[in-house]
Order: structure tokens, then sequence, then C-alpha cells
């Protein structure tokens, strides 16, 4: 807290662990214990000789290390497509109320480039990012985009591994087309659904990829 809000600038050392833990009233061992975390997300640097600076936040340097786990941990992927399941189809909803052409053409673009990788076997992760940014920037809402922001660096890894399995890229563009489909008529039920049908697909391809297989 100390660090976030100004009391321990970025770019000047901390006070050194024994002030530190007089200050908290701590030991040294519980100080050196938090540096460490802080250090692994990325809001503590150490330089040999010169001492403990804290970092700016940066949520790159908070999001990169959570998305290396998510990509190991299926239950933490569970938790997370949940928050998507409450997140995105309510964007999805409202983005059919606001979205213009101009969104709709960028949708399509997309999409175009998405059926190009796919008939090349190409990745299409940076397309599939872009749809969701798209979408989130059609509410007109800077905290939904924010936060689909953070949701889309959080899927990166997962979603290499996702688009890798097969059937899945395929699947992928068919979700989309439907969410577009009812942006197009506006229709924000429709488009709540298909995102809703969209994510459970997802589900689906979670669930088998984590079940192993048993050979008799």
């Amino acid at each position: 807290m100390l660090i976030l809000d100004g009391t321990f600038p970025a770019g000047q050392p901390l006070p050194a662990e024994r002030a530190l833990a007089e200050w908290f009233g701590v030991s040294r061992g519980s100080i050196r214990d938090a540096f460490r975390t802080l250090e692994i997300i990325g809001l503590l640097v150490t330089r040999h000789g010169q001492g403990t600076f804290p970092q700016k936040l940066d949520v790159d340097r908070l999001v990169a290390p959570l998305a290396s786990v998510l990509s190991y941990h299926y239950e933490l992927q569970d938790e997370l497509l949940d928050v998507r399941l409450m997140f995105e189809p309510a964007v999805a909803r409202v983005a059919a109320t606001r979205v213009t052409d101009e969104d709709l053409a960028d949708l399509e673009r997309i999409l175009d480039a998405q059926r190009k990788k796919l008939k090349t076997g190409r990745s299409a992760i940076v397309e599939v990012t872009a749809f969701h940014h798209v979408l989130a920037r059609a509410t007109r809402n800077r905290v939904a985009v924010s936060i689909m922001a953070t949701l889309n660096d959080l899927l990166v890894e997962s979603r290499k591994l996702r688009l890798k399995q097969k059937g899945r890229p395929g699947r992928s563009i068919l979700g989309h087309e439907a969410v577009v489909a009812a942006l197009r008529q506006r229709d924000a039920g429709a488009a709540a659904e298909a995102m809703r049908e969209h994510l459970d697909q997802i589900a689906d391809f979670l669930h088998h990829a984590s079940t192993p297989v048993r050979h008799g």
C-alpha cells in the first residue's frame, strides 16, 4: 500500500530491512518474505549494491505471471471462464445497442482474417484477441474496455493451447460469426446468448483437454 500511495516512490531505494521491521513491528524474515512476493509480481526490483527499489505499477507486470500459471492449472482456467460468463455476455448485450457501422466493419475484417488463417493452418490468436477488444469497444464504456484488455492478457497462453486443438479454430469463427450476426440486427438478447454459447463451447474444449485419456 505504501508503494501504491507513493510513500515509497519508484526509483528511490526502500529503507533497510531492520528499519522496515521496526516500522511494521515484524521480524526481518517477514520483511524478506514480503520483498520476495513483491519482486515476483513486479512491484520491487533488487539492484545489488544499491538496494531494493519500488517499481511503477504496471498491469503487464501483474498479469503476465498469472497468465503463465493459468496455462497449467485447469481449476484456475475454470474460474476465469466463470468470470467471462458473467462479463462477456453482458458486454455483447450492451454492444448490440451501441454498435456502429465502423465497429461492424472492423469485426468483419477480423473474421475475414480468421478465415484466411484457418485455411492456411496458422494461429489466429491475434484476431481472436482483437475480436473481443472491438466488441468491448462497441459498448462505449472505458471500464469495460479496460476489463476486457486485462482478460485478453490473462487468456493469451490458454488461447495458444486451445487454438491448437483439433476443430477449435473453426468453432471459434462460428461463435464469432453468431455474435456479429446478432450485433447487425441490434438484437441485445441474441448477442448475449451467442456469446454465452461461444463460451460454453470453450468450456467443453477445456473440459476435454483436462480429462486424462485412460487406456484399458
